[in-house]
């Protein structure tokens, strides 16, 4: 099944579960910044929403907004009882300290799950593994390499992996090139979150029966694309776009369901 086809199904079992509840849950999404990205994420976000019931509000604020000013939004939605959870969209003008407002955020209404006391895994490593899982992905004991070292991706994505027994290694841009080859020769699943454009492409050797899963994204005059490139070698390769950012997207739906059922 394609990501799209996975996302089309999940969607509506969510629509249906939504339909059924009376009192529908409530997003909001707080931004700071005009990044191009960001704008086209939280546009996707809302027009989920909208699309499965889920009542949402976008808070836009200008990117001179004081850090103490957006603490004080964040306790406002902390403190409504009306809010199911809420996310800070990132990135944050250079004025506001990212891990100061990740931590404002009441850990039970973080449906981002980048608070360290949040019950919840964050959304794009939680998305990935849940869709790897629905293509009968068998981890136990299989390679898995994570390439990239960020704390939204990286980090939690090998701590994810753990989780499902496989055995991780983490590489990074300081990883040396003839590491890097031997890594991936024996890796089962690679995820890659470097934003190199076609970093992984036909210099290095592949499992046959390999997973390629592509979560960095980079913008040229010819359009989007992803740190691998197209076509790889490997029995199964995430695309970009239409790929890993939808599996993000939902995977915020369901957390923000998880609170809502008190998860």
């Amino acid at each position: 099944m394609t990501i799209k086809e996975y996302i089309k199904t999940r969607k509506q079992e969510i629509k249906n579960e939504v339909s059924k509840l009376e009192k529908k849950p409530f997003l909001v999404v707080i931004q700071v910044n005009e990044d191009a990205g960001s704008n086209a994420y939280v546009k996707g976000k809302l027009k989920d929403c909208d699309e499965l019931g889920i009542k949402a509000e976008l808070i836009k604020l200008p990117i001179d907004t004081s850090e103490e000013n957006l603490l004080k939004i964040i306790e406002n939605c902390n403190k409504n009882p009306e809010i199911t959870g809420f996310i800070v969209q990132m990135p944050l003008p250079k004025h506001i300290n990212e891990e100061t407002i990740k931590l404002a955020i009441s850990p039970e209404k973080d449906v981002d799950g980048f608070h360290p006391l949040s019950k919840l895994n964050p959304c794009t490593p939680q998305g990935i593994i849940d869709y790897l899982k629905s293509e009968g992905t068998n981890f136990v004991g299989k390679n898995a390499l994570v390439i990239g070292r960020s704390n939204i991706v990286g980090k939690p994505m090998a701590k994810l992996l753990l989780a499902e027994h496989c055995n991780v290694t983490v590489t990074h841009s300081r990883t040396k090139f003839e590491d890097m080859n031997w890594f991936i020769n024996h890796a089962d699943i690679i995820v890659i979150a470097i934003g190199r454009q076609h970093y992984l492409d036909n210099k290095y050797n592949y499992k046959p029966d390999s997973i390629v899963v592509d979560v960095g994204i980079s913008r040229d005059e010819n359009g989007l694309h992803g740190d691998a490139l197209p076509g790889l070698p490997v029995k199964l390769q995430t695309p970009v776009p239409g790929g890993v950012g939808l599996l993000t997207r939902l995977s915020l739906i369901e957390n923000l369901l998880k609170i809502y059922k008190g998860l």
